[in-house]
Parts: structure tokens; sequence; C-alpha cells
């Protein structure tokens, strides 16, 4: 094929390896800023053209087929060093610009996120943000974002990972609860206690690590009732705060502290509650070889933003 024939179906090509991350019509077309029909429509051509089926279109799916599949793979790494190029040029001169998206949980992204971003594109007016607030796991790559603002213990190896601020999560009560029911001593008590849970892991049941200098390690675990269970720790604080019960949230979502009696107070200080909030915030992003520029302004400004980490409830939590 000469190049004349070929580059017409360039567009048409990448459009498929888009098709592939996305196995959406919908998802592609709004990111290559097209309408679904006609995202559709090209694919036809393309299978036409081809003599070949690409796709393979169910009622609820899309999917490639085995000589899509391959068609992908050969074009993909050259799309990829094209786009990767292409970033690097138009770094090279001017002020950083362009769309990025950006995914965090809602807590995190509307406690102290937002006001960081507001900050963000005053200093660069010549970037967008797409900030969607989610406390559902992201693929970031099939569904188009750039970055991703999130609390873990191991970020995945297949993305960068750059450190904004170490976090932890603190168990509390309001002072109204303890009154009523009394301060467990021991997580074992937990089991006679309302207990107010978060939508991850072991939803049913606590595993505690002993975090003081005496019998350090010692672990136990506990069977818990709740009256409520959620996928949102804004929520679960505010029922904290009504007394409901005895709750985990991550200390980004701690409710400001106040003269006098504190709106929360620690529970079982000496102990910790493991392997649902991580313990630092990170900003990934799929590895790649070439991070935009404008990419990098927004993770160094978090950075900055996020490096005094985020403000306990009262001194008796530090």
């Amino acid at each position: 094929m000469s190049s004349d024939q070929l580059a017409p179906l360039v567009a048409d090509l990448h459009l498929l390896t888009v098709l592939a991350a996305t196995r959406s019509f919908t998802e592609t077309a709004r990111r290559l800023g097209l309408s679904k029909a006609s995202a559709s429509m090209r694919i036809s051509e393309l299978e036409r053209l081809a003599g070949v089926l690409l796709v393979r279109r169910t009622t609820r799916s899309v999917g490639l087929t085995e000589a899509g599949q391959q068609l992908v793979n050969d074009m993909q790494p050259a799309f990829e060093r094209i786009s990767e190029s292409y970033i690097a040029v138009k770094d090279l001169v001017g002020t950083p610009r362009g769309l990025i998206r950006v995914t965090a949980p809602v807590a995190l992204g509307r406690q102290h996120l937002a006001p960081c971003v507001s900050a963000f594109l005053k200093r660069f007016p010549d970037i967008q943000i797409e900030l969607e607030l989610t406390d559902r796991f992201v693929n970031l790559a099939s569904e188009g974002f750039d970055l991703a603002i999130r609390h873990t213990n191991t970020p995945p190896e297949t993305h960068v990972a750059w450190v904004l601020c170490e976090s932890r999560s603190i168990l509390l009560a309001s002072p109204d609860y303890l009154k009523r029911r009394g301060v467990p001593t021991h997580p074992s008590e937990l089991a006679a206690h309302d207990c107010l849970l978060y939508l991850g892991g072991h939803v049913g049941s606590w595993t505690f690590a002993r975090n003081s200098k005496r019998k350090a390690g010692e672990r136990v675990g506990v069977s818990l009732t709740s009256k409520l269970k959620a996928n949102n720790s804004e929520v679960l604080r505010d029922a904290l705060l009504a007394g409901l019960g005895i709750g985990l949230l991550p200390d980004f979502s701690l409710p400001p502290s106040r003269p006098g009696e504190p709106l929360l107070v620690p529970v079982l200080p000496d102990w910790q509650v493991q392997g649902f909030f991580g313990e630092r915030i990170y900003a990934l992003r799929p590895w790649s070889p070439q991070v935009p520029k404008a990419v990098q302004c927004l993770v160094e400004h978090l950075r900055q933003s996020f490096a005094q980490g985020f403000h306990s409830i009262s001194a008796s939590t530090r």
C-alpha cells in the first residue's frame, strides 16, 4: 500500500487502538471528540477496506476479534511513540497548557484537592482540569485519566507514583456515644458496640495490631455489629458526629478542631486497624517515558500543598 493510500487510514487505525483500550464506542467517541455514530461508522469502513471483521459488537460489550487484536498490538507502540514525541516537542516552548483528567476519592477531593485545583488554575491559566470524584477503583489507561490521587500502602508497579504526603486512619467516637456506651479498653470489647463500617475489604470485621511498645505486633480479629456501612468517609464522619457508634476515619476526613470538648475522640489509641485506608497519599499515572509538563506542574503543586499533611482533630490524636 502506498503512502497516499495509507494516510487516510491513520486516524481510523488510531480510533481502533482507543476502542481497544476503552471497550466502548461511547467512551471512545467522547475521548476523540466524535459522535458515537461517527466512531462506529469509521470502524465499519475500516473493516470493509481490510476485508475482515475487526470488532465484535454485542448489546452489552465491545471486543476485538483476533485480527483486530493483532492489528492493535502491532500499531500501539507506534502511536504511543508519536504521542510521546509530540508531547516532548510541545513542552519545549511556551507555558504549560492542555487538558488534565484527574480522579480522586470523594472526601479527599472535596475537602483538600478542590482548593488546590482552584489555586493551581489561577497560576496556570492555559491548563484545563476535569476532576472526577469517585470512591470506586478507576482504570486510568482504559478510562482516559492522566492522574489519580489515591491513599494506599502499595502503589501499582505499572504506574509512576509520586508521594504527596503521609496519611493515617484513626478509630473515633463522639464523647456522647462513649458516655452512653462506655469506653472500650480492648478490641474484643467492640463486639458489644455499634460500629460504623467502610464498605471495602472485610466489611463485617476489623483486624487490629498493637502499636504500643508493650506487646507491639500483637494482632486481634473482631467480628462487628454495624448500624451503618458506607463507601464514603464523609458519611461515616457525620454518623460519628451524630453519636451513632465507633468508626474508622482517614485523617483527611477529620472534622475541624475547636476549643473545649472535642467533637470526636480517639478510641483504642494503642491499637491500629489494618487493611483499610493507606498510609500515604499518592499521585499515580500509568508508566510512560514522557510525562506532559502540565501534569508535572500539577503534581509539584499538589506536593507543595499537601506537604504538611492533614491536621488532627485534637492534640490527643497525634
